[in-house]
């Protein structure tokens, strides 16, 4: 496309947005408020992830050794762990550095741990970590089946329920946008037809002196798209302005060690040029549709 002809189209399509000036503001409208619901949910379902990565991160196998187990059984049951495929990491605690650290744990009430240094009732422990949280369950599984193991444990109902609910939450997240960024199509999309309709007399004076399909549609498509990115600038500054006030004021306030909000940079910055593309395309897509519906070129 020369440029000159694409400068035409952009004035064309800026034209459109000033002359029909009241459908415009109603599709920036929509727009706008649909963007601001979207980069509310956004926020919250990405740092709920951030938050479920954590938690899914901090998940680990404690493998209980038998107390009647000899050195060379604990040995074994370190190299059957080694060989498994989803294993990430794992490391040997004995029973005297599980004493030690439940007595740290416990404070003051952990003082009457310290009794039984001489006769320690605890187990040696193997602590495995995972690939993915989606592995413990099976991984747990296997280990369970090994000889001279005791017990293993990896706070099977808290991470599923956790896993269950993150699943759960990114499918509500993902059909709840989608049913918005189609609701801001529409309303751009009959934006545009109501530009058609007013403008059919001219576009059929075009289509006789030999216009292609191409050069009628262009002007529709940037007002779209105009009409996208102009509406998505609140949804950006409100993003960035409000996003930075949260982390400012809440991230302080949070004393879980896993819960914690996104870094503000990038996190806000990567959200608003994602807002504007989510702009653009709502604004081009609602004007290809009104075009292929309503343009008969």
């Amino acid at each position: 496309m020369k440029i000159n002809t694409f400068k035409r189209h952009f004035r064309e399509g800026t034209k459109n947005l000033v002359r029909n000036s009241w459908m415009t503001v109603a599709a920036v409208g929509a727009v706008t408020t649909t963007l601001v619901l979207v980069a509310a949910f956004l926020m919250l379902m990405l740092n709920l992830n951030q938050i479920a990565d954590n938690i899914e991160s901090d998940a680990d196998i404690r493998v209980f050794i038998d107390l009647s187990a000899e050195e060379d059984d604990i040995d074994e049951i370190g190299q059957n762990i080694g060989d498994l495929n989803r294993v990430e990491e794992f490391y040997f605690s004995s029973k005297d550095e599980e004493l030690e650290a439940l007595v740290e744990d416990l404070g003051e009430d952990g003082e009457a741990w310290e009794l039984f240094e001489q006769d320690n009732p605890l187990n040696d422990v193997y602590v495995v970590e995972t690939y993915e949280a989606e592995d413990l369950a099976g991984v747990a599984s296997t280990i369970e089946g090994f000889s001279n193991v005791d017990d293993v444990d990896y706070g099977s109902e808290t991470v599923d329920r956790l896993l269950q609910f993150n699943q759960y939450a990114r499918y509500i997240g993902i059909t709840f946008i989608a049913a918005l960024l189609l609701t801001a199509i529409f309303l751009i999309s009959n934006t545009i037809k109501m530009t058609i309709t007013a403008r059919r007399d001219e576009i059929g004076i075009m289509r006789l002196v030999g216009a292609k399909n191409s050069f009628i549609r262009w002007p529709f498509f940037v007002e779209g798209m105009l009409t996208g990115v102009i509406g998505s600038v609140i949804p950006i500054a409100l993003v960035l302005g409000g996003y930075h006030f949260l982390y400012i004021n809440l991230n302080d306030r949070l004393n879980f060690q896993f819960i914690e909000l996104l870094p503000w940079n990038p996190f806000a910055w990567q959200l608003s040029l994602m807002l504007l593309a989510i702009g653009a395309f709502i604004g081009i897509w609602g004007s290809v549709m009104s075009v292929r519906k309503f343009l008969k070129v």
